[in-house]
């Protein structure tokens, strides 16, 4: 970072520290102002959410998906003062706020020495979920590793500002191009690991052209993720996100396979986006909606789950 970009940072920082101390009562009242701007001022990306909408769920009526457009914003507007809070937040706070079932699923798997893949998605309050190592001290205390697969920001500032949000609890950010190497790494040191790959997004540049039918849609899809799980035999579960009340979540962790070598290929990318499309409908509007998952369609007829 140039020393413009540095002090713009700290700039940044500073000021989001300060909000950050506030609680989350007083950030609710700024995240109710924050919906507003979004779905009736600036409009953000309204025409992208009601296409994908309309799309997804054409059951449903006009009225219904305005409520879903309206619900999403309101996320929306909280997960981002959720975010900026885990700048100053306790850990007997986010305890409360945050809860794991299933989580034996996990530690079970980590005590017999074999690292976990955490399927997840873009449902509301994804930054939230690093707090899992509140939950596994022990994992921790063994020297193992909990970590996410990010993407890097374009920007500078808020890549390295994000990155130190997810790192509140102790997990470690990979960037995606080197997840390979990290883990052959953690397995090579004797490392075990758990690590949540948000993998419900468009795939990047050189991913196969894999294609689902999701959400009455025909979907490509990331395949990454398992491939890298059965290159590596790792465990693999789906985090199923629920918004349980205002600034309260629960994540219930699915089991999906213990040895994902032992898996047939697309076996794993079909089973979980059968379960992501089961929170979605449970909850339509705990989803990203706002990203435009399907500008790119598949060439070649997808396979129904």
């Amino acid at each position: 970072m140039s020393i413009t970009q540095k002090i713009l940072y700290h700039t940044v920082r500073g000021s989001l520290k300060c909000l950050a101390v506030l609680p989350l009562p007083v950030l609710y009242v700024a995240a109710d102002f924050i919906a507003f701007l979004l779905g009736k001022i600036v409009r953000y990306r309204r025409r992208v959410i009601l296409k994908n909408l309309t799309a997804c769920f054409p059951d449903k009526s006009e009225r219904e998906r305005l409520d879903i457009l309206n619900e999403f914003y309101h996320n929306l507007a909280d997960y981002i003062v959720e975010s900026v809070k885990l700048l100053h937040i306790s850990d007997k706070e986010m305890l409360k706020r945050f809860e794991f079932s299933g989580l034996e699923h996990i530690t079970d798997a980590m005590n017999q020495g074999r690292s976990v893949v955490s399927y997840f998605s873009h449902c509301f309050n994804w930054e939230w979920a690093p707090s899992i190592t509140l939950r596994c001290s022990e994992q921790v205390a063994k020297g193992n590793a909990f970590c996410q697969i990010y993407r890097p920001l374009r920007n500078a500032i808020f890549d390295r500002l994000m990155l130190e949000i997810r790192s509140r609890f102790g997990s470690v950010s990979i960037p995606k191009e080197h997840s390979l190497r990290r883990f052959i790494e953690m397995r090579r040191d004797g490392v075990v690991s758990v690590t949540g790959f948000m993998s419900d997004q468009k795939p990047s540049h050189g991913d196969t052209d894999y294609a689902i039918t999701f959400l009455n849609r025909p979907t490509l899809v990331i395949t990454g993720t398992e491939t890298l799980a059965r290159r590596l035999g790792m465990t693999v579960v789906y985090w199923d996100m629920e918004k349980t009340a205002r600034g309260h979540y629960r994540i219930n962790i699915i089991p999906m396979a213990d040895n994902a070598a032992e898996t047939e290929q697309h076996q794993l990318t079909n089973q979980y986006f059968t379960l992501l499309e089961s929170t979605i409908r449970r909850n339509p509007a705990i989803w990203l909606w706002s990203h435009n998952r399907w500008k790119h369609m598949p060439k070649t007829a997808p396979t129904a789950l």
